[in-house]
């Protein structure tokens, strides 16, 4: 197996039957973080508006699509899912050129559905330098933080995994939402986080995680970092430290033997069809038990194999159990091969800490890698999972997304030992 730089984190995070009973979570719900940021009222914000594309864009993003209310808990959703509706993750984005936007960095308060400006640029400065480009770019740069704290409130030391999982997820709705913008898109993991988190003012409580651009170079100009910092705003309302998420952040900050994904996704959606399902996204909490079609199993399959364009591509290996797809025979798939046939619904529930979101679906997929860049490896994993929601919910298939599993034992009832990623459980 590679080395890697999240290993020994990975390790020391894993469930199994015994630790999730010694272990239980208990929460403190008088000292619950936010799970929205807000900057100061004296900022200027931009309303977002159906007037501009590239605001309709940002909204498609992570913007908030309904709300929830239980006796003593109310909680908003959004365009994107996230592990326990936490939202342990912030977007800011540069602006060059764009229509409905002033040349700027802004951040995008969901709790508002705006942009808040939180500097103006000139044409010569920018953050392109933080992703090792020398010239302007005209479009949206996107940057991904995350408040980990309101992910860690809940899910503890693990918490890391879920704030890179619900990043990727953001990036998935960047390309998500790209198709509808017409304007090709590419992540970036090579960035010099360390000088961005500075450059922001962010202390222990917030780290970027990745960035996404959605821009074209202007040739013939050069472009240098604002002198200007940006003053930051405390993220969640609450924050304890965790020296294991911020080990595991520091360490996996380096990126090493990076390759590179030039190639682009091909897509066919029904545009109109596929903002309507990007606005209707759910997470199911049950499943039915009935079938979905070979037909349905195989277009998902082709959509998550698309190319996903970055600077550090990392290789995932997508296992599939299949439990109820009609003309398929039902079993361990990997590849498109049936590895072993058989009745594994029972077990896959089990291995996703006995829930029956993975024994009732119609397939349960298991995502590993054995890469060696975790920080990418994770997102392209929440990545992966985005494509996934939105392939079955526009094909009218339901969808959970699952963190949480007996990490050696889905390894070794798949045979491989790399690294377990993420489940999701699909069906109707």
């Amino acid at each position: 197996m590679s080395s890697c730089s999240g290993r020994s984190y990975h390790e020391t995070t894993k469930h199994s039957w015994i630790s999730v009973r010694q272990n239980p979570n208990r929460l403190d719900w008088n000292n619950q973080p936010s799970s929205l940021k807000f900057y100061p009222k004296e900022y200027r914000r931009i309303q977002l508006s159906k007037e501009f594309s590239a605001h309709n864009f940002i909204y498609h993003i992570g913007g908030i699509t309904a709300k929830k209310s239980y006796p003593g808990v109310e909680y908003y959703l959004r365009t994107n899912p996230s592990a326990g509706a936490l939202y342990p993750n912030e977007l800011y984005f540069q602006a060059r050129n764009v229509d409905g936007f002033d040349d700027g960095i802004y951040h995008f308060e969901v709790g508002s559905s705006s942009a808040v400006l939180l500097q103006n640029l000139s044409e010569d400065e920018g953050l392109e330098p933080l992703l090792h480009i020398n010239n302007p770019m005209n479009g949206l740069l996107f940057f991904i933080s995350s408040p980990w704290y309101r992910s860690a409130w809940k899910y503890k030391n693990r918490a890391y995994r879920y704030c890179l999982l619900d990043a990727g997820h953001i990036l998935g709705a960047i390309e998500a939402g790209s198709y509808l913008y017409e304007h090709a898109y590419r992540v970036a993991y090579n960035v010099d986080l360390e000088e961005l988190n500075c450059f922001f003012d962010f202390g222990r409580e917030e780290f970027f995680l990745s960035a996404a651009i959605v821009a074209i170079p202007k040739k013939g100009k050069t472009v240098k970092l604002p002198d200007s910092k940006i003053k930051q705003v405390d993220p969640a309302g609450v924050f304890e430290s965790n020296q294991i998420i911020e080990q595991a952040y520091s360490d996996t900050l380096d990126l090493q033997k990076c390759k590179k994904e030039p190639r682009f996704p091909k897509f066919t959606f029904h545009k109109q069809a596929w903002e309507e399902t990007i606005l209707k996204r759910r997470s199911i909490r049950e499943f039915s038990g009935k079938s979905i079609t070979k037909a349905q199993f195989e277009a998902i399959m082709e959509i998550v194999e698309q190319p996903v364009p970055s600077d550090c591509d990392e290789p995932l290996k997508i296992y599939a159990v299949l439990n109820r797809v009609v003309g398929m025979p039902i079993g361990i798939y990997h590849n498109g091969r049936l590895l072993k046939n058989g009745d594994f619904s029972k077990k896959a529930g089990y291995l996703c800490l006995e829930q029956r979101l993975g024994s009732d679906s119609a397939v349960t997929f298991f995502l590993l890698s054995d890469g060696c860049n975790y920080r990418s490896l994770y997102q392209k994993a929440g990545f992966i999972g985005h494509r996934i929601y939105l392939t079955v919910n526009y094909l009218g298939i339901g969808c959970s997304g699952i963190g949480a599993y007996y990490d050696d034992e889905v390894s070794e009832f798949l045979g491989d030992d790399s690294m377990v990623l993420y489940a999701l459980a699909i069906g109707v």
